[in-house]
């Protein structure tokens, strides 16, 4: 099911354009852990454009849009690392 997490959070990322995009499944370190039954946990490290002058909060809102119902569902727990190039 992670694999097909992990495409689908490509899928929904792609609107930002992304020059940079890896995306880590970290569930199995969370076995046990209540939120772990309904979604996974994952590492996010993107580049875009799309962050260039924005705040954390904004870069984190654009990505959290992005990914849409995946948050609710399928997603339990994203850690974010979102850059402008050049941030790098």
């Amino acid at each position: 099911m992670s694999a097909e997490t992990i495409e689908l959070l490509r899928q929904r990322l792609a609107v930002l354009n992304p020059e940079s995009l890896v995306i880590h499944d970290d569930s199995q370190r969370h076995a046990g852990h209540a939120g772990a039954r309904e979604g996974g946990h994952y590492q996010l490290q993107i580049v875009a454009q799309a962050f260039a002058g924005k705040s954390t909060i904004a870069r984190h809102r654009l990505i959290y849009d992005a990914a849409g119902d995946l948050m609710r569902g399928k997603i339990h727990a994203l850690s974010i690392r979102a850059e402008a190039p050049g941030e790098v």
